[in-house]
């Protein structure tokens, strides 16, 4: 699995990276940078019988984005994120139990297309689009008994705005729905075919052109 995740994350580097090398000098805005802070909201990483079910509780997402332009309108993204909250089963009847804590550490590739700015008075938004590739390494503590990590491959999409804010400065707001399974083999050697879980990202932050 994790020889996957870093090939994915390979193919979607290397090529672009030479093609922005050419283009950086005519392209304007070169580098963005752009840290962010919100909120995490997951998905159920195994759905049992009853409608018992495994996930965590949402939890606070920090993280930061760095892009290249390849051109005017399409960037290079690359993307570390970090959220942390408690491990929940969910049980009839009774509802959620907490059952431990786990962190997760996001880390993905991504290609961002530019939609266009619409202007409305002084305010200038530009929406765009997001699309890639990563992993969700999670590290659980569970009832203090059970330490163990988990590292699954997520594919991602997301849609958000830059709202100018000056010259090289923008708000950024973005939702972004990580897709993947947690794998409970990397976890506790059962292979175990979980649910694929969407777990959203909802941020706000700032992007700071260069």
């Amino acid at each position: 699995m994790r020889s996957i995740i870093r090939s994915t994350l390979a193919a979607l580097v290397a090529a672009p990276l030479a093609a922005a090398a050419a283009q950086a000098p005519n392209t304007g805005t070169v580098l963005h940078v752009s840290p962010y802070a919100g909120v995490m909201v997951f998905g159920n990483y195994l759905s049992g019988p009853l409608n018992t079910t495994l996930t965590n509780k949402p939890g606070m997402l920090y993280g930061t984005q760095v892009g290249l332009s390849l051109s005017p309108e399409l960037s290079l993204v690359g993307n570390v994120g970090y959220t942390s909250s408690s491990l929940d089963v969910g049980l009839p009847i009774i509802g959620g139990i907490s059952v431990g804590h786990s962190s997760t550490l996001i880390y993905d590739a991504d290609l961002e297309y530019q939609l266009g700015a619409m202007r409305n008075g002084s305010t200038v938004l530009s929406p765009f689009v997001q699309a890639g590739a990563g992993a969700m390494r999670y590290d659980i503590n569970a009832v203090d008994i059970l330490n163990t990590s988990s590292t699954n491959f997520a594919g991602n999409i997301g849609v958000g705005a830059d709202i100018a804010m000056g010259k090289g400065m923008a708000v950024r707001l973005l939702a972004k729905d990580y897709i993947g399974k947690f794998n409970f083999k990397d976890a506790i050697g059962v292979d175990v075919s979980g649910s694929t879980a969407h777990n959203f990202g909802l941020t706000a932050g700032l992007r700071f052109d260069f």
